[in-house]
């Protein structure tokens, strides 16, 4: 196999695809890489070999659309394959079915997309309690229900999603808990106005929740969940506009899975282990590496395009992966400045509206300051490596500053996840506890291996008998 390439493209969702697309087409040698056995990110999720059809719905078609415009490219594609490497030099690592691979580019394009966030409470750990995300997964790859009585908790429009996806398969959605008040809804429809076409999606959404009858409880969040013998014992309590859990009448829910997610934050492993620009913006979803209006990040071959770069959506990270394609193709010398901006206008103009769309989505997840205050001390905050509020609490009154040293001091972000699940909260907890912005507690640094990979897969197969060991000394 040759390692050497024009482009390599992290992740095959919308943007991804995209973007490797584009740059194929102008000639350059391109390699996606994804760890999903197929092109379609999340929202365009295909289902696994040997499974029927996921059915007729605009998602199925616009992946199996997207999966074709990949099909018929030049791009080199390598699912199921983990990176866990990105040296300076651009070099990418990855571990695959027939194990170590890399490649050397001249231009690397992020399009890792996002990562579940979920601000904890007394339970969030027990089993059948789980995120938006992976109940999106099951339904979707699997066509398999979270439960057969779920609570859908959390903010968002993951939750209508997930709510009417479980009713669809044939379970039942005991109520549906949105941290977010109706008002902030209302605040959001002259942008989501912008796309018609989703904002009535959105609407048959909610009419298929009604007439299934599933409550809605509006400005409410999960309390505390509880195992009840075989099932689980949800309460909800409601939340100011701070989603700060207030006192107030308190429902339980009898439920045998929980499903909860408090929003999305960008995927931004890469660009801070290669030490780009990143800037923050609650809106957007956190910490976002910061770009141009082509996509380059401030490390140098390095571009960045679709929700990693702030919430936006699916239909923004069409038309923002497009743009970064052509950008490369540009940069690289494969497309001159007068087609570059024939074809890039379009983009250009279909990204400003589908992300006035999406950045309204990212506003209503977006995580409020003091959200995190009524956490509880002994509540689980990483639960890679079992560490709770108090031991954060404690560690910022010892001394620490920044998320780095909180990690140094508590292990937390040292787990599997390396802070992808609990990071964003955790800085939370410290700057609440430090009484700073968040801004000055930063983030964790990003450093290699990004995922969890075996000694076995990175050495591969190996016999004794080629290690080099010295002959035996003659007697």
């Amino acid at each position: 196999m040759d390692n050497e390439v024009d482009v390599v493209v992290l992740g095959a969702g919308p943007a991804g695809v995209n973007a490797a697309v584009a740059a194929a087409r102008h000639g350059l040698k391109v390699v996606l890489v994804d760890q999903n056995h197929d092109a379609g990110g999340q929202v365009f999720r295909p289902m696994p070999p040997g499974f029927a059809s996921s059915g007729n719905s605009p998602a199925t078609h616009e992946g199996d659309e997207l999966r074709r415009h990949l099909a018929h490219s030049r791009v080199l594609a390598f699912f199921n394959h983990t990176v866990w490497n990105v040296s300076t030099g651009l070099r990418v690592d990855a571990v695959g079915p027939d194990g170590p691979v890399h490649w050397q580019c001249r231009a690397l394009v992020l399009a890792s997309g996002t990562t579940e966030r979920v601000v904890p409470f007394p339970g969030w750990t027990l089993p059948k309690v789980m995120g938006l995300a992976a109940a999106t997964i099951l339904l979707k790859s699997q066509k398999m229900l979270p439960g057969a009585n779920t609570l859908v908790a959390g903010c968002g429009p993951l939750l209508a999603a997930v709510a009417v996806g479980i009713v669809e398969g044939g379970g039942k959605v005991a109520a549906l808990a949105d941290a977010a008040p109706r008002s902030a809804w209302l605040q959001a429809s002259p942008a989501m106005a912008s796309r018609p076409d989703l904002m009535w999606q959105g609407a048959k959404w909610l009419a298929r929740i009604k007439s299934a009858g599933i409550p809605i409880f509006s400005a409410h969040a999960i309390e505390k969940v509880e195992a009840a013998g075989r099932g689980l014992r949800a309460t909800l309590a409601p939340v100011d506009g701070d989603r700060r859990i207030i006192q107030g009448e308190r429902r339980v829910v009898h439920v045998d899975a929980v499903v909860v997610g408090n929003g999305l934050v960008p995927g931004t492993d890469v660009s801070r282990l290669l030490r780009a620009e990143h800037t923050f913006d609650r809106k957007l979803g956190g910490w976002v590496v910061v770009t141009d209006e082509r996509c380059r990040t401030s490390f140098a071959g390095l571009y960045a395009a679709g929700d990693g770069c702030g919430i936006s959506g699916a239909a923004a990270a069409v038309h923002h992966g497009l743009l970064a394609g052509l950008s490369v193709a540009h940069d690289l010398g494969a497309l001159d400045k007068n087609a570059f901006e024939r074809e890039a206008g379009p983009a250009q103009r279909s990204l400003g509206k589908a992300g006035k769309f999406g950045r309204a989505m990212g506003a209503l997840m977006a995580l409020p300051a003091r959200q995190v205050e009524t956490i509880a001390p002994d509540t689980v905050v990483c639960r890679c490596e079992d560490v709770t509020r108090a031991e954060i609490d404690a560690a910022v009154a010892g001394g620490a500053r920044d998320m780095n040293q909180l990690k140094a001091w508590t292990r937390c972000g040292m787990g599997p996840c390396q802070g992808r699940s609990c990071g964003d909260v955790a800085a939370e907890l410290a700057a609440l506890k430090a009484g700073c912005e968040r801004t000055e507690v930063g983030f964790f640094t990003g450093r290699a291996p990004l995922r969890p990979v075996s000694l076995e897969q990175l050495t591969g197969d190996y016999d004794y008998a080629d290690i080099p060991l010295p002959k035996a000394a003659p007697l």
